[in-house]
C-alpha cells in the first residue's frame, strides 16, 4: 500500500554552517570590530551573544539571513528571553525545533480525516504516516496538508509504492 510520512526536520550540518558563516561575516564586520557578538551553537541549541540589544538584533538578522539562505525555515526556531549577562552585555537563547508536536499531529490526523479523503494517517512518534490505495489520493493528501499547517515547517518523506 502507497505511504509516505509528514515530519518537521532541519539538517543540523547546514544549521552548522550557517552559524560558522554568521560568525565569520561578524567577525569582519565594521560595526561589529572589538565587540563581543557571536554565535554559539550546541547541537540545536544556539545562543547569540551580543554587547546590546540593538547589536543582539543584528546579529540576529544575519544569523535569520544565512538559515534562510541554507534552506532552513526560520518558523523551525524558537527564541528565548534576553538575558543580562555583564554590564550591558545580553544573551538570547534559540531553540531549533524538530519533530512534529503531539497536538500538531492530532490536528494533522483530524484534518486528514475530515477531508474524506481514501487514506489513512497515523501518528509515529514525532511524524504522521499517511498511506492510501491510489498515488493520486496521496498527492492530494500533500497538498492539503501543505496548504492547511503554516505554523511549523513540514516535509514529505519516505513516499512508498
Amino acid at each position: 500500500m502507497p505511504s509516505f510520512d509528514i515530519v518537521s526536520q532541519v539538517d543540523k550540518q547546514e544549521a552548522k554552517n550557517a552559524v560558522d558563516q554568521t560568525n565569520k561575516e561578524i567577525s569582519n564586520r565594521f560595526d561589529f570590530k572589538g565587540s563581543d557578538a557571536r554565535v554559539e551553537q550546541a547541537e540545536l541549541a544556539l545562543t547569540v551573544f551580543a554587547d546590546d540589544d540593538f547589536k543582539l538584533k543584528q546579529v540576529l538578522d544575519v544569523l535569520n539571513g544565512r538559515l534562510s539562505k541554507r534552506g532552513i525555515d526560520l518558523r523551525a526556531l524558537e527564541p528565548g528571553g534576553v538575558e543580562k549577562i555583564s554590564g550591558n552585555k545580553v544573551k538570547q537563547a534559540v531553540t531549533v525545533k524538530v519533530g512534529i508536536p503531539s497536538d500538531k499531529a492530532k490536528n494533522i490526523v483530524k484534518l486528514i480525516k475530515d477531508s474524506k479523503l481514501k487514506v489513512q494517517a497515523s501518528i509515529q512518534g514525532d511524524a504522521v504516516r499517511v498511506a492510501g490505495a491510489k498515488k493520486d489520493v496521496l498527492q492530494e493528501a500533500i497538498q492539503l496538508v501543505r496548504k492547511s499547517v503554516s505554523d511549523i515547517p513540514v516535509q514529505f518523506i519516505n513516499f512508498r509504492d
